[in-house]
């Protein structure tokens, strides 16, 4: 069975198993994001998948691309504008020097979206993480991490564009440069300095435990980012009393 396959197959287990009625996902303008929306609309239907458009400050293009995927899938899309938002929230909260600090309120605000609607649907929330992002951390934690299923957190960068050519992603969806769209011109390839393809093989080659090929400084820096990001791959710690 296809990728596409297993995972329709997946999705209709995990909403039995949740007595839930169908999915909600955030639509980017993404390859994720558009392929997980296809795969949920092949898995249960259309008419059981709700598609969320949510402008922060963002260009265009990100939302007509989003509506593309939508319109091409049959699937029902609901826009939320959170440039108003996330103003708010941002004006109140004292100044940082941090970058990320700001830009990761938008993953955020948009994780808080797509759970109200969840919840008011009885859906479950779809995330778009692919095994590459998990790996290096390459996500908000709290913000796009935040789902309650990630169709595919198996499949790497790679093989997602693969799957989203497999099961018709528009061409100009599946060939857009991958942009977390966290500022202007920011791009996921340009923060993370180096290639999806690049950092593909060099994970492939750390999980067979054969990095003889990879050079040093390469592969120093994908260890480190691993590294780095482990707390984001799991639930917060817990302190345990201890007895006597």
């Amino acid at each position: 069975m296809t990728f596409s396959g297993q995972i329709a197959v997946w999705l209709r287990e995990q909403l039995d198993d949740a007595s839930a009625d169908g999915f909600v996902c955030g639509l980017s303008g993404g390859v994720d994001s558009a392929a997980a929306a296809a795969l949920a609309a092949r898995a249960v239907g259309p008419e059981h998948v709700l598609a969320v458009l949510m402008p922060c400050h963002s260009i265009p293009e990100d939302a007509q691309l989003g509506q593309l995927v939508a319109d091409s899938l049959g699937i029902s899309t609901v826009t939320v504008d959170l440039g108003a938002a996330y103003d708010a929230l941002t004006a109140a909260l004292p100044p940082s020097d941090n970058r990320l600090a700001a830009a990761n309120v938008k993953p955020r605000l948009r994780m808080i979206t797509l759970y109200y609607l969840a919840q008011s649907h009885n859906y479950l929330v779809l995330g778009s993480g692919n095994k590459t992002e998990l790996a290096i951390g390459y996500f908000t934690k709290w913000g796009d991490g935040g789902a309650d299923l990630l169709p595919l957190g198996d499949l790497d960068k790679t093989q997602v564009w693969e799957l989203a050519r497999e099961i018709g992603v528009p061409r100009e969806v599946v060939e857009r440069a991958p942009s977390a769209g966290l500022w202007p011109g920011q791009t996921d390839e340009g923060e993370m300095g180096i290639t999806y393809r690049e950092l593909d093989r060099v994970l492939a080659t750390i999980a067979a435990g054969d990095t003889a090929g990879i050079e040093p400084a390469t592969l120093e820096k994908v260890q480190g980012m691993m590294a780095r990001s482990e707390h984001k791959r799991a639930m917060p710690p817990i302190f345990r009393v201890r007895e006597g």
